[in-house]
């Protein structure tokens, strides 16, 4: 039972802390019962971002931030410098509909990629879509475009000011004007075509606020070209498992629709899998039970269905299972590298692995006779290779920390790659090298790290060095190039990137080893990466940054309570920070499968245990620290960094000596949302870092 208690005392309008002032954040006497234990939520007002009060302390946090950085002189300088170098020509790999090829390009400084398409390969680029053209300040985002197999029709996905929430529109692909088709509410879905329609998932419009209300009953639809939303049909619910995602494709045929569900709200982090066969109309069990094994459809020959999947393979192998016999076969069987992706394309499987995180490209038969190893250019990262069955070249993508990514054209007849389009950048990237380490970890595990700098460095342990890390969710951290790394590089900075566990970079064991009852692994292997960098004379702690955004800022906030001597500044970002209540808002309880449930005693006990905001400690000079989220973030609600920021500068705020800043970015969400945004964001950071390291950068 949870006692609801609401007293506010009054407003005042600043404390004086340490050497820095901030707002008075009222305190509330909420107070919370978990498991027998009271936990108390004085923030808890801040919760509600649609409030005055909220609004107003939005406004008084910005102002104090806004005060520091204008003490920081170089910052206009440092944003030319970013915007010089971010100002080059950008493309993604070609998509193939019939005779057109699609593709996105961002001239340089564009706030959003323009899609494009050609008549044939060498035919005259048209604009299909130019999202810059949709709001002045060039936050309207293009989420989606899936084309119609008979390139008739284009369904369309919008999301403004970096919201989760998508609006859907259709576009006839012949005359590039949109239909009066308008889809709304739609979030975790794709768009998968069938005749003249398409399948996708949406939730009933939000009861409260569409910020942070949490996120209930996704629902599968089928909506036909020319139909008012109002009348599409209802393909899939499940009511009895309201925090499900429930997602559809079809197959290259459309001779099946294919449903994929989870219920990550119970803690189970596979899911289930079913079909219709054309012209049928009930669902039928491939899978049809959700577990903690993931499924995944790639292709149908036939009746045959092509699987990527973990069960009994925590490295993932490839499988066919026969609908009419319901047989499995294994065509791909786990290896000790962790199968990365598989696609299709021209009768073959196109299957990357990863090997110490980086990744190889291997063609195979669809009966798992591995034909050729793609040669690529180089130690780094590759996706792409997916087309259609007739397709007789596919596209990839390769880039590294020093290698800016370029667009490679695959025969698959004669296995020759030729490179297609260049990034041209106007640094000479021959004057930084990447190297890969493993260090190890508190229990002894070997974690993997890269670290970049430019040539010729002195292990002098006083090189301003960035260390980056997330560790969750099965995602991997790959080499891949940022030219908004350089202007921190040409300092003399050090940027080290830990891939630790929790992540996919050695498959499901070592996503297991950082979920959980295990997180502290996550944690520690962070802990462990900085004292490496300091213990090799990178760095010392006087000029060491952590950073990490979503989880990863989860990471950062949780590593400076446990050890806040380890580096002079922290960059959380967007981050998860009150464990006890995530699960309430939006979609958080999809996150349940990884990090537990409060409302789970033995799991409650860990997430207390490092819950960002529940561990401040006062009496202890915390690094200086720059919290940044952002008012449209409904995946991770700003809640969690406003509560947080306000418990950091009231705990610890009178014992430390460095700033302890939030940055609120206005009409965006989780992620920057448009370009200009993102390199607002970096320059501050990168202001911050130097400005508490003692750096004077040359720009």
């Amino acid at each position: 039972m949870r006692i609801i208690i609401f007293v506010f005392l009054a407003i005042l309008p600043f404390i004086s802390m340490a050497q820095y002032q901030y707002p008075v954040t009222k305190t509330g006497n909420q107070v919370d019962s978990y498991h027998g234990e009271t936990i108390h939520d004085p923030y808890r007002w801040l919760e509600d971002d649609n409030s005055q009060e909220t609004k107003e302390w939005v406004k008084q946090e910005n102002e104090v931030t806004k005060s520091y950085f204008q003490n920081i002189k170089y910052i206009p300088k440092l944003i030319d410098r970013l915007n010089n170098l971010y100002n080059y020509p950008k493309y993604s790999s070609f998509f193939r509909n019939g005779n057109y090829f699609y593709y996105y390009h961002n001239s340089g400084l564009q706030n959003q990629s323009v899609l494009y398409r050609i008549k044939g390969l060498n035919g005259k680029p048209q604009v299909v879509i130019d999202p810059n053209t949709l709001s002045k300040d060039g936050t309207t985002i293009l989420s989606g475009f899936s084309l119609s197999k008979n390139g008739k029709y284009a369904a369309v996905y919008f999301s403004k000011g970096g919201s989760d929430w998508n609006e859907g529109k259709v576009m006839d692909m012949t005359s590039l004007q949109y239909l009066p088709d308008t889809l709304s509410w739609i979030k975790v879905s794709g768009a998968s075509w069938q005749g003249n329609g398409f399948y996708y998932s949406r939730y009933p419009a939000p009861g409260g606020s569409a910020l942070a209300s949490k996120n209930e009953n996704h629902k599968v639809y089928y909506h036909k070209v020319g139909d008012n939303q109002s009348q599409d049909k209802l393909i899939f619910e499940d009511p009895t498992s309201p925090q499900s995602f429930n997602i559809t494709s079809t197959s290259e045929d459309e001779s099946f629709t294919f449903l994929s569900s989870s219920d990550r709200g119970k803690g189970l982090d596979g899911n289930s899998l079913f079909y219709i066969k054309k012209g049928e109309h009930s669902f039928k069990p491939i899978v049809p039970n959700i577990s903690d094994f993931d499924y995944s459809i790639i292709d149908n020959y036939g009746d045959e269905l092509i699987i990527t999947t973990t069960e009994d393979a925590p490295n993932k192998k490839v499988m066919a299972f026969n609908i009419a016999t319901g047989k499995w076969r294994t065509l791909i069987p786990e290896t000790k590298n962790v199968l990365q992706n598989v696609s299709s394309a021209g009768g073959k499987l196109f299957v990357t692995y990863m090997v110490d995180v980086t990744i190889r490209a291997y063609v195979y038969t669809p009966d798992g006779k591995m034909e050729r190893e793609i040669k690529l250019p180089g130690l780094g990262n590759a996706s792409g290779f997916g087309g259609e069955r007739s397709d007789k070249f596919v596209f990839y993508t390769f880039s590294s920390f020093t290698y800016p990514s370029s667009i490679y054209r695959y025969d698959i007849a004669s296995g020759k790659s030729t490179l297609s389009r260049k990034s041209e950048i106007s640094v000479n990237l021959d004057d930084y090298e990447t190297h890969q380490v493993f260090y190890s970890s508190k229990d002894g595990t070997k974690i993997p790290m890269f670290i970049v700098y430019k040539k010729g460095l002195s292990l002098n342990g006083k090189n301003p060095t960035l260390l980056y890390g997330y560790g969750g969710f099965n995602i991997s951290l790959t080499p891949g190039f940022n030219p908004l790394l350089i202007p921190f590089l040409e300092q003399g900075g050090v940027y080290a990137q830990a891939n630790l566990r929790g992540g996919g970079e050695y498959g499901e064991a070592w996503h297991q080893q950082g979920m959980k009852l295990k997180k502290q692994n996550v944690f520690d292997d962070f802990i462990a990466a900085g004292e490496y960098l300091i213990q090799e004379k990178y760095c010392d702690s006087e000029h060491l940054a952590l950073r990490g955004g979503s989880n990863g800022g989860t990471l950062v906030g949780a590593v400076i309570n446990q050890r806040p001597d380890l580096a002079k500044v922290a960059i959380p970002q967007v981050g998860v920070m009150d464990m006890l209540r995530f699960q309430k808002f939006t979609i958080g309880w999809n996150w349940v499968a990884d990090y537990g449930s409060s409302d789970n005693p033995e799991e409650y006990k860990v997430l207390r245990s490092y819950s960002p905001m529940h561990n401040i400690q006062s009496n202890v000079n915390y690094p200086a620290t720059l919290v940044t989220t952002a008012d449209h973030d409904d995946r991770v609600v700003p809640a969690h960094s406003f509560k947080y920021a306000a418990t950091l500068q009231a705990t610890a705020g009178p014992s430390t000596t460095n700033p302890l800043l939030i940055r609120i970015d206005v009409n965006s969400g989780h992620g920057a949302s448009n370009t200009k945004k993102n390199i607002e964001t970096m320059a501050y950071i990168y202001a911050f870092i130097w400005a508490n390291i003692g750096i004077e950068p040359k720009l």
